[in-house]
């Protein structure tokens, strides 16, 4: 699965947002905009709150990843 952070860079850079927009939006400074584009996972609050801001839900990849599993190890 792809790093969460990065999905979120790649989501922002769609939207054509910029780290200022994104780092003033989540009430952060820019350098924590960066260290979420590093992370691997996000606490369920904030990655509720980014999907909002960021009009995608994040947490269906979440989903989708253990839909996949759940099968694999079904089988």
């Amino acid at each position: 699965m792809q790093k969460i952070g990065a999905l979120i860079k790649e989501k922002l850079l769609e939207r054509n947002k910029t780290v200022v927009w994104f780092s003033n939006e989540l009430g952060c400074s820019r350098t924590n905009v960066y260290k979420i584009f590093e992370r691997s996972s996000v606490a369920s609050d904030d990655l509720y709150r980014i999907s909002i801001l960021l009009g995608f839900d994040f947490f269906k990849v979440y989903s989708e990843e253990l839909s996949r599993e759940l099968k694999k190890n079904k089988g």
